[in-house]
């Protein structure tokens, strides 16, 4: 353990593994449900690589995860890079004491990053597809679950169901409290700037004839 923290905290790998334990952070806070994956994806109940079929992420917010041209989320592309190029420094770090060996397997260690990054885009283009964004108007008036620990004016994610019978986890925002996961929502308006379904409270007694989610 000692001569594994040793290489970690030695050139080059020590250039990587801060950004390494942020991304360990956020993924674990993404696990506890403190934080959104972002969109792009597909239904969030496989966790953040989502699975086939006819689930969907639709919106973003501008404090949620930006995604590329494929549709994946930055932070899942980040991830893999930042993994892959720690990984590289590090085996080059351990493999010898030299410097200029070690100062060699840096640019070793980013191209093959940058390599990673590359082939997670390529494969997000084929597997994950851009949303349609007339799907967005469809759910307005419809209600929603959230799946999210919270949901505030400026986090929180929810899942609505359209009428085909797929399921999608849209971004959706809210001035009210206590709103939390498995609260039944009503979404009423989408914000166009912000991207984000607007959700106000579920009272089935004032919808009478609007089945829940």
């Amino acid at each position: 353990m000692g001569e594994f923290v040793r290489a970690a905290l030695a050139f080059p790998a020590v250039l990587f593994s801060f950004a390494l334990v942020v991304v360990a952070g956020y993924w674990l806070l993404v696990l506890m449900g403190g934080v959104g994956v972002g969109h792009g994806g597909h239904d969030g109940h496989s966790g953040p690589w989502g699975h086939g079929g006819h689930d969907h992420q639709v919106g973003h917010g501008n404090h949620d995860s930006h995604t590329d041209a494929a549709g994946v989320p930055v932070t899942v592309t980040l991830s893999f890079a930042i993994a892959v190029t720690w990984f590289v420094a590090l085996v080059g770090t351990a493999l010898t004491d030299r410097w200029w060996l070690r100062a060699a397997a840096l640019p070793v260690a980013l191209g093959l990053g940058w390599l990673t990054a590359t082939c997670v885009r390529r494969a997000g283009r084929r597997l994950f597809p851009p949303e349609t964004p007339s799907l967005r108007g469809d759910f307005v008036g419809r209600t929603c679950v959230v799946r999210t620990g919270r949901v505030g004016p400026d986090f929180g994610q929810a899942e609505v169901r359209a009428e085909d019978g797929s399921t999608a986890i849209l971004q959706v925002r809210t001035d009210e409290s206590g709103l939390g996961s498995g609260s039944t929502a009503l979404i009423f308006d989408y914000d166009v700037a912000g991207e984000v379904f607007l959700i106000t409270r579920f009272d089935s007694a004032l919808y009478p004839h609007r089945p829940a989610l």
